[in-house]
């Protein structure tokens, strides 16, 4: 998660080739419009000319005088008719400004001091093609999700439904997921037992999510509380991300998936700082995906309280039974 130098030196060229793309369509957007109306490109040279006069009379004359409002009409007269002009010849008009990706920060990546929100979305989308999920994500989706791996023969005595029932239903409650996202907030919980699917689907979902331009950021459980670990104890000069950036990232993104809960260490550390991720993204309405080879009862032993509570709360709860996949398509090879 963390950005180092070279990835943060990345994003900066990054911004510095769309100001040069954007400076070189402009240049080719005025030969298009010399070409068409001549008129335009004598404007604009006296546009340069009249405002560089009254710039000069201004500081000479310490202020406003007669001849520099005389310039300054003569500047409105030159603007009226170069749009006047575009418009008669078919130009929008704002044909001869220049164009930003991010009108924001007008690619410059930063609004005063603060980061962009496209700065931010770089950061996550170079953490997302430089990890191995973009590879993953190729491979796992719901293109290629398939239910022949769930038998349909032996009901669950819980819920009297047979892996595939139980499949099919799960599968519906991602689909619902995706298609309600940006106007129903709704988190997932889902557990059971290895091999049965559960991160598949999470890289589903969260593939889905990333084609329509939602913010994703995937970590193992480990690997997030090895970031808080970082956090709260090091101090690594190489890293660009700070540990307000990294709180944003994580309570700001559009979605945190956290597999593998319950493979690291559970400690007062991690449940303080599982619950007060899970509790922030909660209050700023953010979804969280999380995945457990763990049961509700060993949840509930293993973490606080006020975990457990939040899970079983605000948390759509899909459990994943049946055989192990992985061990099916080994045997199929």
């Amino acid at each position: 998660m963390a950005l180092n130098n070279s990835q943060y030196n990345i994003i900066m060229r990054i911004y510095d080739r769309r100001q040069s793309d954007n400076r070189h369509d402009l240049e080719q957007r005025a030969v298009e419009v010399y070409s068409a109306v001549p008129r335009i490109k004598d404007i604009e040279d006296a546009l340069s000319t009249t405002a560089m006069a009254r710039a000069r009379e201004l500081i000479l004359r310490g202020g406003e005088t007669e001849h520099s409002k005389e310039l300054s009409i003569s500047i409105q007269s030159l603007i009226d008719e170069k749009a006047s002009l575009l418009k008669e010849n078919g130009f929008a008009p704002d044909y001869m400004e220049l164009r930003y990706s991010c009108d924001a920060c007008k690619d410059t990546g930063y609004i005063g001091d603060e980061k962009c929100q496209c700065f931010k979305q770089a950061v996550i989308d170079m953490l997302y093609t430089q990890s191995n999920l973009k590879q993953v994500l190729d491979k796992e989706n719901f293109d290629t999700f398939s239910f022949s791996y769930y038998n349909d023969d032996i009901p669950n005595p819980v819920n009297n439904l047979t892996p595939y029932q139980n499949i099919k239903k799960v599968h519906l409650a991602c689909k619902d997921f995706i298609e309600n996202f940006d106007t129903d907030f709704q988190n997932i919980l889902f557990y059971g037992d290895t091999g049965t699917g559960k991160t598949f689907l999470t890289n589903c979902i969260a593939n889905e999510l990333l084609k329509r331009s939602k913010s994703v950021i995937y970590l193992t459980a480990i690997s997030l509380f090895d970031l808080f670990s970082k956090q709260a104890f090091n101090n690594d000069a190489d890293d660009i991300i700070t540990s307000k950036d990294l709180e944003q990232y994580l309570f700001d993104c559009d979605l945190l998936i956290i597999d593998d809960l319950g493979t690291e260490s559970p400690n007062s550390f991690t449940n303080s700082k599982l619950f007060y991720c899970l509790n922030e993204r909660f209050l700023r309405e953010k979804s969280t995906i999380i995945s457990t080879n763990l049961s509700l009862e060993m949840i509930n032993g293993l973490y606080s309280e006020r975990i457990y509570s939040r899970l079983v709360s605000n948390y759509t709860l899909l459990k994943l039974f049946g055989d192990d996949i992985r061990i099916k398509k080994k045997l199929s090879i």
